[in-house]
């Protein structure tokens, strides 16, 4: 399952976020989105957990938890939007 994680702290690191959602299962990737330009985090990334069971108690646990000073937001990832080229 592909897990959203917002309001994530600009200072978190794709590990600290890992040893979070560790706690609750196995975690195959974790992605913390950053700015092309300046590198910085932009406050939210997506991990995958292959159990869904696991996903869920971690979507449940950590939803509304603070990491580094920030509640997080956790919920299941919508797909990706197909958006037009640019040009």
């Amino acid at each position: 399952m592909n897990i959203y994680v917002g309001n994530i702290s600009f200072n978190a690191t794709a590990d600290d976020v890992r040893q979070v959602f560790e706690r609750y299962g196995t975690v195959a990737k974790v992605t913390v989105i950053t700015d092309r330009e300046t590198g910085r985090s932009r406050g939210f990334g997506f991990v995958e957990m292959p159990n869904a069971t696991e996903a869920k108690a971690a979507i449940e646990g950590l939803h509304g938890q603070a990491l580094l000073g920030r509640s997080l937001t956790v919920n299941e990832a919508r797909p990706r939007e197909q958006r037009p080229p640019r040009g």
